[in-house]
């Protein structure tokens, strides 16, 4: 217990000195999985808008596959993104594997099926409620679909919020194509792997609480939205 409550006491302190390495591999998390997100939501909510209000030849088939994604292993996702971008294959002449671009594009693989599968279930629950009150009162078809996505307003900020929370803690696919490496593609989760393998447990503690911090204030403002939403 003793060596726990010291190693804590070190983790806030490098904390609250401010230590450059741990920072500097905070802003690179918050960048890349913000940057993931933002591309996941302008992809998935207007694919999971159009898969809920279509109908069209193999669509349970296509609902089935983003299913299936939006629980894709992480790992999976990385091998897949790896191989694409290795220098033998299709996307190689990129040279990306190993950049922060890479990790990106890893983990939009793996937020946007979530939005897109979140989406089409709020479209599913609202669309045909919202279609015909905008009928009633005269509303065009995109006066509809305006009103539909202010009624899911809510939903789609926690789907969002999700793609987040997925993004910020992953760690095999980023650590598959982004490689770890210091001062380039080093993110919270693969340095307290790196960390906890070397038995720094100090520093390990220190980007863990900063890692719960972060998790904390988004879903503190998520219950903050929706509980001003519900009033």
């Amino acid at each position: 217990m003793d060596t726990i409550g010291h190693g804590f006491e070190e983790a806030i302190r490098l904390i609250f000195a401010g230590d450059a390495e741990i920072f500097e591999i905070v802003g690179l998390s918050l960048y890349v999985s913000i940057f993931s997100v933002v591309v996941s939501t302008i992809l998935g909510i207007p694919l999971g808008i159009l898969l809920g209000t279509c109908r069209f030849r193999g669509k349970g088939i296509l609902v089935r596959i983003i299913y299936t994604l939006m629980s894709l292993p992480p790992v999976i996702a990385g091998l897949a993104v790896f191989l694409i971008l290795m220098r033998r294959g299709p996307l190689g002449s990129l040279q990306l594997n190993y950049t922060v671009a890479a990790m990106i594009i890893a983990q939009i693989c793996l937020v946007t099926p979530i939005i897109i599968g979140l989406t089409y279930n709020m479209v599913k629950e609202k669309a045909l409620v919202v279609n015909q009150l905008g009928m009633t009162l005269g509303a065009g078809r995109i006066q509809r679909l305006r009103l539909l996505i202010y009624e899911m307003r809510v939903g789609i900020t926690t789907a969002v919020i999700s793609g987040f929370g997925r993004a910020i803690s992953e760690v095999g696919a980023v650590m598959i194509v982004g490689g770890n490496i210091k001062g380039k593609t080093r993110v919270m989760t693969t340095y307290i792997s790196e960390l906890k393998g070397m038995g720094n447990f100090e520093r390990a503690m220190a980007v863990g609480l900063i890692l719960l911090l972060i998790s904390f204030v988004v879903n503190a403002a998520l219950y903050h939205f929706q509980e001003r939403e519900s009033r």
